[in-house]
């Protein structure tokens, strides 16, 4: 096998690290003037005379160049390349086959045994070193890629961490969202109440609850903060301490009476506070919508006040729907407006429900929204239902509807059964 000379005038410039390059050929003479080569270019070299020798070698020490003649006896440098090949690393090997053979079926034969490249004996030293050079820059272009996979490999992993705190967060945030509406059920003198909350997410904007104003008065609320969220949620969380029922004294629909009694505020004026304070107080992008009602239950009179949420339905004893409303603005948006209250007469067996627009605007395979309309007929036939039997059918009936037991909003409610005035 001839090789050329060494060219003594090539102009070469030493890789910033000195790679490591294998040279496999049976002559060592042929090694020996390639390994000279190699070492004035910069590379630290080692040899072997057969593959398998070779492969021992790469066990110890995987290099980054291998050059390997092709014919050698025992094992041949396309068995080598083969075997090179499956040696399990995470460092990839550049490979060149040496070979006499320049037939296109033959280079083929040596690209699909894992060979990077060929180069027709006699060698060339200047093909040689252009060779080893685009090899580098291959291996260069690998190591960067691994550490760059690396790098995504290791801020996945710390997503997937920061990821498992935030739902463990973010379950610890659903329970004490759930726990602002304290109970589902509530019987009380002339009247049952059933609330419901079904967050789209981990947490919602949605909220229903109640408040006693005083014996024979009972405040009733369902709001709904735009967005969804732990943003969203904290707004809710931050308006139900307006509307408590634990804290009278910061309930902003109660005022305080000489006697150190409580009666209830104008709705509508409460709301219009309500905006003033959204406005003026929080620094916040949210706005809600808000149902807010007082109902004697006596006499069965309702006193309410809408702010952009949507109307109260009222499932009479005959089964027949009432749904009437002022609509309102939204709180939160503009200033200096105006909320309008209105009144229901409710008889013994009626059922005042307010709903959360998660129900009305629920969309159905075909993205058509329930509506107005379609909540009507849906409460006339769960007619025969009360307490929270009926809201768990109306959940039942609205995900027959949507075809699926998610739903791309929050929906919640609280349902208001009056049993006409009590002895006391």
């Amino acid at each position: 096998m001839k090789l050329e000379l060494p060219c003594p005038t090539l102009p070469h410039a030493a890789p910033a690290e000195a790679a490591l390059v294998l040279v496999v050929d049976d002559s060592r003479l042929q090694r020996r003037i390639l390994s000279k080569s190699l070492a004035r270019w910069g590379y630290e070299v080692m040899e072997a005379s057969t593959g398998d020798a070779a492969l021992a070698l790469c066990r110890d020490r995987m290099p980054e160049i291998v050059l390997s003649d092709w014919m050698m006896p025992g094992m041949s440098g396309l068995e080598f390349c083969r075997a090179f090949r499956e040696l399990s690393t995470d460092q990839y090997g550049y490979f060149i086959l040496l070979t006499a053979k320049s037939d296109k079926t033959e280079v083929a034969r040596g690209l699909d045994a894992g060979a990077d490249d060929l180069l027709t004996k006699p060698v060339n030293n200047s093909e040689l070193r252009a060779r080893i050079t685009a090899g580098q820059r291959v291996l260069n272009m690998q190591r960067e890629l691994t550490q760059k996979n690396h790098l995504i490999s290791e801020t996945l992993g710390e997503l997937q961490r920061t990821q498992a705190v935030i739902e463990k967060d973010l379950i610890e945030a659903k329970k004490l969202q759930q726990s602002l509406m304290r109970e589902r059920y509530r019987a009380l003198e002339g009247g049952n109440l059933s609330m419901m909350l079904r967050s789209a997410g981990h947490v919602g904007g949605d909220l229903v609850g109640y408040f006693p104003v005083c014996p024979g008065q009972l405040g009733l609320f369902g709001l709904d903060v735009s967005g969804h969220g732990i943003s969203s949620a904290l707004m809710t969380a931050r308006l139900a301490g307006y509307l408590s029922a634990a804290s009278p004294d910061q309930n902003v629909a109660l005022a305080l009476q000489p006697d150190g009694s409580y009666a209830a505020r104008p709705p509508g004026e409460v709301i219009e506070e309500l905006n003033d304070l959204v406005l003026d107080e929080m620094d916040t992008e949210h706005y809600f919508t808000l149902m807010l009602a007082i109902v004697n239950l006596d006499s069965g009179a309702v006193t309410l006040a809408q702010a952009g949420h949507p109307h109260p339905a009222l499932l009479r004893n005959d089964g027949t729907v009432e749904q009437i409303g002022t609509g309102g603005f939204p709180v939160g948006l503009l200033s200096g407006i105006k909320f309008d209250q209105f009144d229901l007469q409710m008889s013994a067996g009626d059922r005042l429900l307010i709903l959360s627009d998660g129900v009305t605007e629920c969309p159905d395979a075909a993205g058509d929204m329930l509506g107005e309309a379609g909540l009507a007929e849906m409460l006339a036939d769960l007619r025969r239902f009360s307490g929270p039997a009926l809201l768990s059918a109306l959940v039942w009936k609205l995900s027959e509807f949507a075809g699926s037991r998610e739903f791309p909003d929050d929906v919640s409610g609280i349902l208001f059964e009056y049993l006409g005035p009590q002895p006391r």
